[in-house]
């Protein structure tokens, strides 16, 4: 029973599926250039509970069609993104506002979703399946129904949490889901050998220019953070960098107020962001309703970041140039944009030229872990 609980993952090492690592073994040390993941004491890891977790994540009755399964929207042949999709596609092709996040070093936010509505990875998996453009559940019963009356689920949530029939909640089943997904863990990227390690040789010249923009004049340090001895590129802070918001200026004080009318709990905020694209465009605000977090995301992770574009928390960027040039221009897309004062993203232009704008993209390629750089070279290809 258990070697079929684990599929094609074990829990013994990181192994590779289609070239992809399956995870971290629990209590392994992390890859260059990473801390130790944080692990809540309630909740410790186990093989056995990590190999449950990637049961759960990869299975697709839990969704209202059979068809879909929080790996559709995280899959590991895409760096757990579904890129290149602009905005994730969930039930019946249903699309939500949101581009899906990789779930790659997720164990290292301390909130979860673009604007933070979520307090950890365990009360994080638990949203996916009753948004009605996700996995369109009505609620959880029918997962747990599946996990209390499924041999091999009963076997191991006994095994594991001690409980069965009745007993088993679905606080087991997002503990088990959050522990898979704190082993997804990248790093030992060239950048890692050459910034933590000391191999000059690592990344190329033309790199390295673009890592002093990224340190210097570009300012990137500042929210994509590098320490001394480690870089998890976020200061998991929300941000408003332009990106949305603009779009609905002249429509934010009506679509802020009837936010703050309807007083939304925080479930409900998760249908109301991924079903209404406008109130999307509110940000951090859903959560705080605090008028300085209007259009404010979270700080992504920049590590693997050349795998899972598009990019921004609406997909509307395609490509990492673009990126660079959102910024360089001083968070519009193209210069001469209006801006409105009081939404502005603050964002002073960098002012860099095309070569040093290639020299920015070059190094966030840099930061792609060695176990996808088979997905970089697909995508160089085309295929």
């Amino acid at each position: 029973m258990k070697k079929h609980i684990l599929g094609v993952f074990t829990v013994l090492a990181v192994l590779f599926v289609m070239g992809v690592p399956a995870g971290q073994a629990p209590g392994s040390s992390p890859p260059l250039g990473l801390p130790p993941v944080p692990v809540p004491e309630n909740n410790p890891q186990t093989p056995e509970k990590v190999a449950l977790g990637d049961k759960l994540f990869h299975d697709m009755r839990f969704s209202s069609t059979g068809e879909v399964s929080c790996a559709t929207c995280h899959a590991a042949e895409k760096a757990f993104t579904d890129s290149p999709l602009r905005t994730s596609e969930g039930i019946d092709k249903l699309t939500g506002t949101r581009n899906a996040p990789t779930v790659l070093n997720s164990a290292y936010m301390t909130t979860m979703f673009w604007d933070g509505r979520s307090p950890d990875l365990e009360d994080q998996s638990q949203h996916p399946f009753v948004n009605p453009v996700e996995m369109g559940l009505e609620d959880h019963q029918p997962i747990l129904d599946i996990v209390r009356s499924d041999a091999e689920y009963a076997e191991a949530f006994r095994d594991i949490f001690g409980k069965t029939g009745e007993k088993i909640t679905m606080t087991e089943v997002m503990m088990a889901i959050a522990a898979f997904e704190r082993t997804l863990i990248a790093g030992d990227s060239r950048f890692d050998r050459y910034n933590f390690a000391g191999e000059e040789d690592a990344l190329t010249a033309q790199e390295k220019r673009g890592f002093d923009l990224f340190v210097n004049r570009g300012r990137c340090v500042s929210c994509h953070l590098i320490e001394e001895t480690q870089a998890v590129f976020t200061d998991n802070r929300f941000h408003n960098i332009g990106i949305g918001i603009n779009s609905i200026q002249e429509e934010v004080p009506a679509i802020a107020g009837e936010f703050l009318r309807a007083d939304a709990t925080l479930a409900e905020v998760d249908v109301k962001v991924l079903t209404n694209p406008k109130t999307s465009e509110l940000g951090r605000f859903v959560v705080t309703r605090d008028f300085d977090g209007i259009g404010s995301f979270k700080t992504p992770t920049l590590r693997n970041i050349a795998l899972t574009g598009p990019y921004m928390h609406d997909g509307s960027l395609a490509t990492l140039r673009e990126v660079v040039i959102h910024y360089n221009n001083g968070g519009v897309t193209e210069k001469g944009d209006p801006v409105n004062d009081f939404l502005s993203s603050g964002i002073r232009p960098l002012n860099l030229d095309d070569e040093e704008i290639d020299d920015l993209v070059a190094y966030l390629e840099s930061l792609t872990s060695p176990e996808f750089a088979h997905l970089a070279e697909d995508a160089g290809s085309g295929n």
